[in-house]
């Protein structure tokens, strides 16, 4: 696929198409789902939960700092155990390695956010969780990164086709904030009274009030 096909492609639509055809030929395939933060995954979950077995992947070094972390990935697992899905949704917790998140971002500490920092984070946690659902013989991987309306789609998805070629697992194309889905995602946070952060989770991204 070129990159102008890619370009113009509607994620969406092509969700859609491989959901129809899951369902006619009635398979369940499972799903490693990359989560950034709970409030981000509940839409997802909602969504996915019907047509894959899910397991949410936890893998996120750049947030800052390990409180945070802590936080993020309890408030993960509480919302995972407070859900009811048509199929069950499992948990798994990446390492939270933040040097190699550092190590990623030398060189590129006052680039804009949603530049190319941004986008080398979405490779590394994309690139763990190609490698993670190789190992563990997923059906597919993806993330639920498109959702936010500050995160690019297009280059989301980008990296996760060129990952799956790479890895031979099958990357799920997304853009979740299609069909009111970033909508939902605040309705969803507002049911189970999820903490919903004021910045992406970097370092770089803390709001200058903030910052000591």
């Amino acid at each position: 696929m070129s990159l102008e096909e890619r370009d113009s492609m509607n994620y969406q639509k092509e969700l859609d198409k491989l959901i129809e055809r899951l369902e006619k030929q009635e398979k369940v395939p499972s799903l490693l789902l990359h989560s950034c933060c709970a409030p981000c995954s509940s839409y997802v979950i909602e969504y996915l939960s019907n047509y894959f077995k899910i397991t949410v992947f936890y893998y996120n070094p750049n947030i800052y700092p390990e409180s945070e972390y802590t936080k993020r990935i309890l408030e993960q697992q509480t919302l995972i155990t407070q859900m009811k899905t048509r199929y069950p949704v499992a948990f798994m917790a990446g390492n939270y390695d933040s040097d190699r998140f550092y190590e990623m971002a030398k060189g590129l500490e006052h680039v804009k956010e949603g530049k190319e920092r941004c986008f080398r984070c979405y490779e590394l946690r994309l690139r763990e969780a190609s490698e993670v659902a190789k190992k563990c013989g997923f059906d597919y991987f993806t993330t639920t990164l498109s959702i936010s309306p500050l995160k690019n789609a297009a280059k989301l998805n980008e990296i996760g086709m060129r990952l799956s070629e790479e890895y031979g697992v099958e990357y799920l194309v997304s853009d979740f904030k299609k069909k009111n889905g970033y909508k939902r995602s605040i309705e969803l946070s507002k049911k189970y009274d999820l903490y919903r952060q004021d910045y992406c989770g970097c370092e770089f991204s803390v709001p200058a009030s903030r910052r000591a």
